[in-house]
């Protein structure tokens, strides 16, 4: 059994892999770009909408008119949509550069544009859960922690079904289940490595955050703006970047799950004990 310390430097180590990878072909930045900008205007798009929607009651506060609720369950299916789309195109193109290839953009476009009928339908079962997990947030206290364990759960046990939609072909049921299975077979009780891609955004996060914890207190409202907005300029390029990790991690995870075998590029990385104790192997027809 790994300790808690042993962990965290397998899944730096896992990390660091991924980044070579990343480094290799900067392209699959292109991916999280996407979905974040695009991610933005739809948020935007329904936010308005729902805000249209709103209607002043008797005691004079506002209410959502029943279409309102509507944009508010299309919203969630857009956004999950977006994020997943553009996920699969990452995961394609990792893929690809995992066996020392580079894929084009638009061949990673046409990838996921030929799962869209596996894609859309996994969004909505992602929007469904979210709105789920909100509505539970929302009843106090136990709510929240009832949702917290659940969106930790419901994370853990999908980590690998965009992969399984865009490698396997599966449906979201199917390539549920098949995470699942996976999660049982290969991950064990490792499944912390994951968490690696946390503390690797904290680490590159941090000197920023003390940058300007520094400059608040020299009163320059100035230096407090300019040192404010490239700190944040900064967290949004490490959270574009760590998406960017995870997708590859998830992908070469994936691909030593269903093989046994470590990707090319992922050759002499701990992949083993990022999956713990292997009980037997797991092909595609498992």
């Amino acid at each position: 059994m790994l300790t808690a310390m042993q962990r965290i430097k397998n899944s730096w180590e896992l990390a660091k892999v991924s980044w070579s990878v990343l480094k290799g072909d900067r392209t699959l930045l292109v991916f999280p770009v996407l979905s974040a900008v695009i991610g933005l205007i739809v948020v935007g798009v329904f936010a308005g909408l729902i805000a249209l929607t709103g209607v002043n009651n008797a005691h004079g506060s506002s209410g959502l008119k029943g279409i309102g609720y509507v944009f508010i369950v299309a919203g969630y299916v857009a956004l999950a949509f977006v994020t997943t789309y553009f996920l699969g195109a990452l995961v394609h193109g990792a893929n690809e550069a995992l066996d020392g290839r580079r894929a084009e953009l638009g061949e990673c476009f046409a990838a996921a544009n030929a799962k869209l009928h596996r894609l859309l339908p996994w969004a909505i079962v992602q929007a469904t859960v979210s709105i789920i997990i909100q509505a539970l947030e929302e009843r106090g206290f136990l709510g929240q922690i009832v949702a917290s364990l659940i969106g930790a759960a419901w994370a853990v046990v999908t980590f690998l079904t965009v992969p399984i939609i865009m490698l396997e072909d599966l449906g979201p049921i199917a390539a549920l289940k098949r995470s699942g299975h996976l999660l049982k077979q290969s991950w064990g009780e490792n499944i912390a490595a994951q968490a690696g891609f946390g503390i690797f955004s904290m680490l590159a996060i941090l000197p920023a955050a003390i940058v300007l914890g520094l400059v608040v207190g020299s009163g320059s409202t100035v230096l407090i703006v300019t040192v404010g907005a490239v700190a944040v300029a900064w967290a949004v390029v490490v959270s574009l970047a760590v998406s960017a990790l995870s997708g590859i991690y998830r992908t070469a995870l994936y691909r030593f799950a269903v093989d046994g075998v470590a990707p090319p590029a992922f050759a002499g990385a701990d992949l083993q004990h990022a999956f713990g104790p292997r009980r037997r192997r797991s092909g595609l027809g498992a």
